[in-house]
């Protein structure tokens, strides 16, 4: 397994913030706050990884400013925006049977027993947050029924029957028609 496999994106740096190195920061985590919780983290931009500390942190709006360690020029700090901030994954606690991290759920294959017939749907591409849940964007692959794009909500027992890792497989109930 690769370094890079190891680490899960927990935030994003979004823009510079002042003249003195500080950058934004949305975070993935819940709570917000739980992302300064983990150290290192590893900024993942357009020439590769690399491990960075953060020294100050406060809320900002509806996310955070922070001041990475040894940037102090508004420039430099620019060069960190629009980078994916990941930790190493043994740094995440354990959570309960039934409920999984979503670096855990993309990627996973979807297949459907709506009607009472397997059929594979694709692959999740990304979840979003809409509020009342979550949603799985499922994009097709090369072995799926058709070449379109679906979005399937994430409410385990309604629609989600069955997540397993192991096996890289997620058994949902969905009208293909959709």
């Amino acid at each position: 397994m690769s370094a890079e496999s190891n680490l899960v994106n927990v935030g994003r740096i979004t823009a510079v913030y002042g003249v003195k190195g500080w950058v934004k920061v949305h975070s993935y985590t819940e709570p917000q706050d739980n992302l300064f919780e983990y150290h290192p983290w590893f900024l993942k931009t357009k020439h590769g990884v690399k491990q960075i500390e953060i020294d100050e942190a406060r809320p900002h709006g509806d996310a955070f400013v922070a001041h990475i360690v040894g940037i102090d020029d508004r420039d430099l700090a620019a060069e960190y925006t629009a980078a994916d901030i990941a930790v190493e994954r043994e740094l995440l606690p354990e959570l309960d049977d039934g409920e999984y991290y979503w670096s855990q759920l993309e990627g996973l294959v979807v297949f459907t027993q709506f009607g009472g017939e397997r059929k594979r749907l694709g692959v999740i591409s990304k979840i979003m947050e809409t509020g009342a849940n979550d949603v799985l964007v499922v994009a097709a692959d090369a072995q799926s029924i058709d070449q379109r794009e679906r979005l399937v909500p994430y409410v385990p027992e309604q629609f989600v029957l069955a997540v397993d890792l192991d096996a890289g497989e997620m058994l949902v109930d969905w009208d293909p028609e959709f």
